[in-house]
């Protein structure tokens, strides 16, 4: 399949196209219930007394369903309301329009929970981790903290039978360890396959090499309000002190990019080919320093944690050779590993000045990567920048998709001057199957579908990079965590295996205004929660209100945080002020 061409068509329609389409088929009608036979009257002999009448059955309850409604749109956020409109249909409705909405929504973060066990466990993560109610493929058995998770089939599952009794995700930050893991026959699956590996796993005849095409970028981040990383000179200095050629060459696999601007290089609107990042210059960044009056005595720490991922495949590696290019011209390094939970914690609460990161697509728009990182409720960087937050407003409420590049055009010139990040690379991947696997596929976008891979045992076992933080993936953003989840909870609507292309999940239909404010989603009928509840639209409600509105007791989550909301929908309803 070449995801290449299929992943511009898609994305080069994706603004605007979208707007009418429908998602999957028609939704079935309901199936007849056959008439109640009543029973033969039985005698009654006269000496007995007579039994008393059994009252007729009610009817079942009328649905009510639930809506939250900002009085208006001064709150600071763009959602405007979210409406069960009855118990197969919900609406929502934006202060602006949002043509990328349906694909926003595709992400992990946005996994409909039950409403019954939202208020239960009160939103808490680690009360929804302990026995985590959805309707997807698989149920959580156990959860073995520092070693692994272990997975049933969810027998109340609308897509049928899974193909495996049971699934077992075990994690490793080391390569090397998952890859032995997966020669020996102790795993089914690796995740990631580190850059030296690739030729090991593709010569092996007992297993199998899945590329993944890279939607992704990998970055050294700032945060601007910190000193030294306050004064933009010393921000573009860094720019040009880093050979960006020289780490793709040496750490990335064949088919990695070095990226030139924040957007992948496949994305319509995408970086353009006019717009040039900074070349490689120590002598100029050193200079610039001076005139900057950097201190050079300053040792400086730079924070990452130890995961291996598809934007970063080579992560200690990658930092030394950094530190050693800011040697070359007398700045001082210090490598600051930490813990992944820790980090993705401070690094979205603005507490990282340096560090490395990278971003993997969610959907396949530059909203997902320009909107996310640079809106005005992302504190990973430090303050947001007026001038890019202006273009933002463009670029995200057009559907025009020439406004819409000339938007981003800007952004990207202005990310150059004012550098809140350093784009590196555009990481090329691959995932490693066992032969014997029927049916291996690595989706761009989207965690794997453990569930239509079929091992050659009945328990099939993948080794990924990192443990998950949590079970509760409305408050998260880390991509080991909503591989978990993924198996658990499902959204709306999803991703084709293999593809950007959209297909139903708990939607089964959707449609937009004519100025897409306003989006109306069709509901897949008789679903089921793994515990046998039934799911409505007031379980979407439910899903979002509690991320939305910041006065719902269920705005808990792991840190309160709901990083994806606050950067696709701006900020929260009822928030303190």
């Amino acid at each position: 399949m070449n995801r290449s061409k299929l992943f511009s068509a898609v994305s080069l329609a994706a603004a605007s196209a979208m707007l009418l389409a429908a998602c999957g088929a028609a939704t079935p009608a309901p199936t007849a219930v056959p008439p109640t036979v009543a029973p033969a009257a039985t005698a009654v002999p006269a000496t007995a007394a007579p039994k008393p009448t059994v009252a007729p059955t009610a009817a079942p309850a009328a649905f009510v369903g639930d809506k939250l409604a900002a009085p208006d749109c001064n709150y600071g956020g763009s959602m405007k309301a979210i409406e069960a409109v009855d118990a197969t249909t919900v609406k929502f409705t934006l202060c602006a329009p949002d043509p990328a909405f349906p694909q926003k929504i595709t992400g992990s973060s946005f996994n409909i929970l039950s409403k019954d066990d939202i208020a239960k466990t009160g939103g808490d993560a680690k009360k929804i981790g302990e026995n985590p109610v959805g309707t997807g493929p698989y149920i959580l058995k156990e959860w073995k903290h520092g070693d692994s998770l272990t997975f049933t089939a969810n027998p109340n599952w609308w897509g049928g039978a899974v193909a495996n009794k049971q699934l077992v995700i075990r994690w490793s930050k080391e390569a090397a360890q998952a890859l032995l893991e997966l020669q020996s026959g102790n795993a089914d699956n690796i995740t990631k396959v580190a850059t030296e590996d690739f030729d090991t796993v593709a010569k092996d005849k007992n297993l199998k090499l899945i590329p993944v095409e890279g939607l992704n970028i990998f970055y050294v981040g700032f945060n601007v309000n910190t000193p030294p990383f306050d004064n933009e000179m010393v921000r573009q200095a860094f720019a040009m002190a880093i050979d960006r050629a020289k780490i793709v060459k040496d750490y990335y696999p064949e088919g990695s990019t070095v990226a030139n601007g924040f957007i992948p290089p496949s994305f319509k609107p995408g970086p353009s080919p006019d717009i040039k990042w900074y070349d490689y210059n120590a002598d100029k960044a050193k200079q610039m320093l001076v005139d900057a009056k950097f201190d050079f005595n300053q040792e400086i720490p730079l924070s990452y944690r130890q995961v291996v991922r598809v934007y970063l495949p080579s992560v200690d590696k990658v930092a030394q050779e950094i530190q050693a290019q800011f040697k070359k011209i007398g700045v001082k390094i210090k490598l600051t590993p930490k813990e992944s939970g820790t980090f993705i914690k401070s690094s979205t609460e603005g507490k990282e000045p340096f560090h490395l990161l990278g971003w993997g697509a969610d959907y396949p728009d530059a909203t997902n990567f320009i909107d996310y990182h640079f809106g005005a409720e992302h504190k990973q960087f430090g303050k947001a920048f007026p001038d890019i937050l202006e273009q933002i407003k463009v670029g995200a409420t057009n559907s025009d998709v020439a406004v819409r590049q000339a938007a981003y055009d800007k952004i990207n010139t202005m990310l150059k001057q004012h550098v809140p990040v350093i784009p590196v690379a555009n990481g090329y991947s691959a995932q490693a199957f066992r032969a014997d696997v029927t049916n291996p596929i690595a989706n761009p976008v989207s965690s794997t579908d453990f569930w239509m891979i079929k091992g050659a045992k009945d328990t099939f076992v993948s080794v990924q990079s990192g443990e998950p933080i949590s079970l509760d993936c409305a408050d998260e953003t880390d991509g080991e965590t909503f591989q978990a989840c993924d198996q658990i909870f499902e959204k709306l609507l999803g991703f084709k295996p293999g593809t950007v292309e959209l297909k139903p999940l708990l939607a089964t239909a959707y449609k937009a205004n004519a100025d897409a404010s306003e989006w109306t989603f069709t509901l897949r009928p008789n679903v089921k929660f793994s515990n046998g509840a039934a799911f409505t639209a007031n379980d979407v409600v439910a899903s979002f209100a509690r991320q939305w509105d910041a006065s719902n007791p269920a705005h808990k989550g792991d840190t309160a945080t709901f990083d994806y909301w606050a950067s696709y929908f701006g900020g929260f309803l009822n928030a303190k002020k």
